[in-house]
């Protein structure tokens, strides 16, 4: 339970904006026009289930416009309110302008839990909920670019875009209006991972530079690192798995909502979720302990701590007992103001959300570029690719009959070269490359400024900067 004490989410992302603007020379209206939310439209409709009308609350928020469309999730929870929207579509602002992804904040939310309800009535809601939202402007691919996030998905992503169309039948470009499809219906490759994988090349940049690690008094790569993720949800799954499988970090603990897995030798992570997906839950799990009270396992010894689920896990109530000297945060929000205050004197390192979890709106911007191109990532250039790649093995093949013994091509050089890259390695090259940039943005400003003391801060103030200039060149 988080502490009384503890600032609300909003009041969270307000603190950080105020403690990075106070680093900053903008001029005071400047630095409230960037501050405040542009927009929030609130919706009741009426959904005819089960014998009656039911009615839904939902909200879309647009907090910034300095660059359009506007950019941000859709979710499904009980706890969606207005101030929770807007505090998430601020940062959708920022995230944004960190990673160079040509979008204005936006975050969308319906309060519902969507396990009440069966398939076929979560599309009554979802259609009707695209509609009200799409005849204001609050669904289009120039203006309002909604996705996937916490209770949505894939199959809602496409319930809204097909309603979309079905309002718009004329416009070609309607497939951009929403990202986060399936794969076959105007989706890309690799958008489902993307969240957690970018949380892997966070990771990855973080290691490669020995100063970061020394503030965190680690060393090495990940290979051997303990991890605990909190949430094996898309992203927390993604990221330890990919942590696990390619980069040899041990996955040591895995807390869900009915508690927490816990093994110091470490937990197969595709096992884990697979007993999850059938069974609900972490419970009777063999090959590990079980905690009941799972948000202790928060607590463990590890090098890692991944938040990956829910706002505020961290709080004023647990933060002198987290151990881990580097979290990073892929939920968001999961660390409260109060606690980041108490880690930071602690000299705990904090990848901040608004970078740490931005792979998923980086897949997102590629999605929306493809739908508007009307062309498949790698389409054009691939063959061509592997044909000027059969010049150079040809030649190489001509040298390695001429030498003999003396020298010899690897036997699987010939078909890891040859091979064009498709739209998957295309993504995840320009996911890897989008994270290093926006990550070494911010490590620039950590290093170089004395009054810069965590890579929040930094984080802030690097999009709080690309924001003002924008605004800037638009004359204000």
């Amino acid at each position: 339970m988080t502490s009384i004490q503890e600032p609300s989410f909003r009041e969270s992302v307000d603190m950080m904006f105020n403690r990075a603007v106070a680093l900053m020379d903008l001029p005071p209206g400047l630095e409230e026009k960037i501050r405040v939310c542009n927009a929030t439209y609130t919706v009741r409709f009426g959904v005819r289930l089960r014998g009656q009308i039911q009615t839904f609350t939902g909200y879309r928020s647009v907090h910034s416009e300095h660059m359009e469309p506007v950019k941000g999730g859709i979710r499904y929870a009980l706890g969606v309110n207005q101030d929770e929207v807007e505090a998430l579509a601020a940062l959708m602002t920022f995230k944004c302008a960190l990673v160079e992804t040509p979008f204005g904040g936006s975050k969308g939310g319906l309060c519902i839990d969507p396990r009440e309800y069966e398939e076929h009535e979560l599309e009554l809601i979802t259609r009707r909920f695209a509609y009200e939202l799409a005849k204001r402007d609050l669904i289009n691919p120039s203006q309002n670019v909604p996705a996937p996030d916490m209770g949505t998905g894939e199959r809602e992503m496409a319930w809204i875009a097909d309603q979309y169309r079905r309002m718009n039948t004329t416009d070609i470009n309607a497939n951009a209006c929403v990202t986060g499809k399936p794969a076959h219906a105007g989706g890309i490759q690799g958008r489902v991972e993307a969240t957690g994988r970018g949380v892997q090349y966070a990771l990855r940049e973080f290691f490669r530079d020995p100063r970061d690690m020394a503030k965190a008094g680690l060393n090495g790569t990940l290979e051997g690192k303990r991890v605990i993720v909190q949430g094996l949800g898309n992203v927390g799954y993604h990221a330890a798995k990919f942590l696990q499988a390619e980069d040899g970090a041990i996955i040591t603990g895995i807390i869900e909502r009915d508690g927490a897995l816990f093994n110091p030798n470490g937990l197969d992570v595709e096992a884990v979720k697979a007993w999850i997906v059938k069974n609900g839950g972490v419970a009777e799990f063999p090959d590990a302990r079980h905690k009941t009270d799972g948000a202790s396992v928060l607590e463990e010894e590890c090098d890692i701590l991944i938040p990956a689920a829910l706002e505020g896990v961290i709080n004023l109530s647990n933060a002198d007992r987290i151990k881990a000297p580097l979290i990073i945060e892929a939920a968001n929000g999961p660390v409260t103001a109060g606690a980041d205050e108490v880690l930071r004197d602690r000299g705990t390192v904090i990848i901040p959300d608004m970078y740490a979890n931005a792979g998923g709106v980086t897949v997102s911007y590629f999605e929306w570029v493809k739908n508007l191109s009307h062309i498949r990532f790698g389409r054009m250039q691939r063959r061509q690719e592997e044909a000027r790649h059969q010049l150079i093995v040809d030649e190489l093949e001509r040298l390695d009959n001429y030498l003999g013994d003396a020298w010899s091509l690897r036997p699987d050089f010939k078909d890891r070269y040859l091979r064009g890259a498709d739209e998957l390695e295309l993504v995840r090259s320009g996911l890897d490359d989008t994270m290093r940039a926006a990550y070494q943005s911010m490590r620039e400003v950590w290093h170089s400024r004395d009054d810069v003391t965590d890579l929040r801060t930094a984080a802030y103030i690097v999009s709080i900067e690309r924001v003002s200039r924008s605004y800037r060149e638009k004359g204000l």
